[in-house]
C-alpha cells in the first residue's frame, strides 16, 4: 500500500465516522481550554478535567488569575504534573494576556508561543481547536501513532520531523481535525505499551500490523 492510499483510508475512516472530533478537555471558553492545555502537559486529560473546575472558579478571567498567589494556584492543582511551574506559568501568562492582549487569547501561534508555559505543541493545538487553523500539535500519541500507520517514516526523531511530513500529505481542510484523531487513537487504540489491533479499525491501512506476524 502506498503512502498516499493510506492516508486516503486514514481521512475516509475518520470523516465517516468522526468527522467533528475536538478535545477531551472541558472548558468553556478560550481562556479555559488555554490553562487546560498548559496543565495537560505529560498529564492526562481526565485528571485535568478534576481540576480545572474549582480553579476556573476561583480565577475564571486572566485578569483574576494574574493577581493570584503562586501558593493559590498551587494548592488548586497539586495533583498535576510539575505543579510548581505550571501554577508560575499560568499566573505569568495571564499578567502577559491581561496587560499585552486585553485579555484576549492570542490567534496565531507565533504569538501564542510568546506567553510563559507555551511551547509550540500547546500553541497548535489551541490555534487548531480554538480558531480552526490548519496547525498539528504533535504530543506523545500523535508522535506515535503516525509512525505506526505509516503516514509519517518510523525514523522520523522529533515532533518536528513528524509535522512536517503529516503537513506535506494532508488536505488543509483536514489539518485540524487529524490532530484529534491521532490522538483520540491513540489514547484509545494505538496505546503505547500495546496497541489494541484486535479492535483497531485501520488495521487494513497500517504500516505496524503489516509487519506483525499472521497466524496461518
Amino acid at each position: 500500500m502506498t503512502k498516499k492510499e493510506r492516508y486516503e483510508a486514514f481521512i475516509d475512516y475518520f470523516m465517516a465516522h468522526q468527522p467533528n472530533p475536538t478535545t477531551e478537555l472541558i472548558y468553556a471558553n478560550a481562556f479555559e481550554l488555554l490553562v487546560a492545555v498548559v496543565l495537560s502537559a505529560q498529564c492526562t486529560d481526565k485528571r485535568i478535567n478534576k481540576v480545572t473546575p474549582l480553579l476556573f472558579t476561583r480565577f475564571p478571567t486572566p485578569a483574576m488569575l494574574a493577581e493570584a498567589t503562586q501558593e493559590e494556584v498551587y494548592h488548586l492543582i497539586r495533583t498535576v504534573s510539575y505543579p510548581n511551574n505550571k501554577a508560575k506559568h499560568l499566573i505569568q501568562l495571564s499578567k502577559k494576556i491581561t496587560q499585552h492582549h486585553q485579555g484576549k487569547i492570542p490567534q496565531d501561534v507565533q504569538t501564542l508561543q510568546t506567553l510563559p508555559g507555551v511551547g509550540r505543541k500547546t500553541a497548535h493545538v489551541i490555534a487548531a481547536t480554538l480558531y480552526d487553523k490548519p496547525t498539528l500539535g504533535v504530543d506523545t500519541h500523535v508522535f506515535r501513532v503516525a509512525k505506526r500507520l505509516g503516514l509519517a517514516r518510523p525514523d522520523a526523531k522529533t515532533p518536528l520531523a513528524v509535522e512536517k511530513q503529516l503537513l506535506q500529505h494532508l488536505q488543509k481542510k483536514y489539518i485540524s481535525k487529524v490532530n484529534h484523531w491521532l490522538v483520540l487513537h491513540g489514547r484509545y487504540i494505538c496505546k503505547a505499551r500495546k496497541p489494541l489491533c484486535e479492535k483497531c479499525p485501520l488495521t487494513n491501512a497500517c504500516a505496524y500490523f503489516d509487519q506483525l506476524p499472521k497466524q496461518s
